[in-house]
């Protein structure tokens, strides 16, 4: 299960990422914002970290108008591994090497076109499972190493 969350700015782009997997079978739980009013990012942030942290949802999508407050948000809950991706690049190589978990996007910064192509490499991308690649995982988890 995909968790989604956004603030105002990201409402729209994540009603166009709601159809694309609606369209491809995917199931999601959306936990917000519900409109276009004013509220928050950092509440969305945690509660698809925390959902994606704890296993409840596998991987998690999250919007507001730059991608880089709610992404910032997402980090720091532990477990979490948020990537801000503007590219499709980012996105792909972001699952290979960091075995990211959440995808952060910035609606004000890529137009739906792009930001569906983000996600369709986000989701169908596997973590390469290099030994390189585990170890800097375990250097991100660990604040001490």
């Amino acid at each position: 299960m995909i968790a989604l969350g956004s603030d105002h700015g990201g409402y729209e782009l994540k009603q166009e990422v709601i159809k694309y997997l609606e369209e491809k079978g995917l199931e999601y739980k959306d936990y917000g914002c519900y409109s276009a009013e004013s509220c928050d990012y950092p509440t969305y942030g945690h509660a698809v970290g925390k959902a994606v942290a704890s296993g409840e949802c596998e991987r998690g999508i999250i919007i507001c108008g730059t991608g880089i407050g709610i992404s910032m948000a997402a980090n720091k809950v532990p477990g979490v591994r948020a990537a801000l991706c503007g590219d499709v690049f980012s996105a792909k190589a972001t699952r290979e090497h960091n075995d990211a978990n959440i995808l952060a996007m910035g609606a004000r910064v890529v137009g739906p076109g792009l930001a569906l192509l983000i996600v369709d490499t986000f989701l169908n991308t596997p973590f390469s499972e290099g030994e390189r690649h585990i170890r800097r995982i375990g250097m991100i988890e660990d604040i001490d190493a």
